[in-house]
């Protein structure tokens, strides 16, 4: 009693000129089967079960649900309105599945004829929320968001429909697309993705931030093909991203 972690690392870090955002992964619940018993008592799996889809081992809210979508507002704007944060933040969960068994019955219910356009709007609409009650909250709070860094991934695995969010004002006011890539990545090559996402953020309300991937430094990426072990022998690789970065028009920082 007494003790509030978020209020202490906010106090923390503007006494040292820092900023801080809060970070949410909108709808996953779990991530795994395990979760610790207080949580799992109290969570939405059990006082809502009705507004959650279990993908493998995970537990997720169905993005095709209002009440669903809502409780993540109402999350945010206890944030904005209780503790002093300078941003909320996005990561890139939002929906977890192609499978069109996950959200079926709303999609039957709104008789839209397009799965992929009506998973897209129903994201659309959250963020739309999320900005509205951040901005009403104090105009200078900022709302960022971490994308995939493939446009494959990002309008076809998760319905995030970047190119709106990057035109258009009311949807956030940073992307910080995730180029977790090498340069000699097969797939995705870093430079390649980076031009498409300079091309991709045209809005001026909108700063483009590149996410530099230092955590695959030292180890084998998999998904990379021939440039599978650049990070490994290119110590200085995400040096050169970064320089690349911001000698190249259009990015705000990394």
């Amino acid at each position: 009693p007494g003790f509030d972690p978020l209020d202490v690392l906010l106090t923390e870090a503007h006494a040292r000129g820092l900023s801080l955002e809060a970070w949410v992964n909108p709808y996953r619940l779990r991530s795994s089967a395990s979760m610790p018993s207080a949580i799992a008592e109290n969570s939405l799996l059990n006082t809502h079960p009705e507004w959650v889809c279990t993908v493998n081992e995970g537990a997720y809210l169905n993005p095709a649900i209002p009440e669903a979508a809502d409780y993540v507002v109402q999350g945010v704007a206890e944030l904005v309105q209780n503790y002093a944060v300078d941003g909320i933040h996005f990561d890139d969960y939002f929906y977890p599945t192609t499978e069109t068994a996950f959200d079926a019955a709303a999609f039957a219910d709104a008789k839209a004829d397009d799965l992929g356009a009506f998973r897209l709007e129903q994201v659309n609409a959250l963020v739309q929320q999320i900005y509205s009650t951040v901005k009403a909250a104090s105009p200078a709070i900022q709302l960022s968001i971490s994308p995939q860094g493939t446009m494959d991934g990002n309008y076809t695995k998760q319905y995030a429909d970047v190119r709106r969010w990057g035109t258009e004002t009311g949807y956030c006011d940073v992307l910080i697309p995730q180029l977790y890539y090498g340069f000699a990545n097969e797939t995705a090559p870093f430079a390649e993705a980076l031009q498409t996402w300079t091309e991709t953020v045209s809005s001026e309300s909108v700063s483009l931030v590149i996410g530099i991937g230092t955590h695959k430094c030292g180890k084998e990426d998999t998904w990379a093909g021939s440039g599978s072990m650049e990070w490994c022998s290119e110590p200085t690789l995400p040096i050169r991203q970064a320089k690349l970065a911001l000698e190249t028009n259009g990015t705000d920082g990394v």
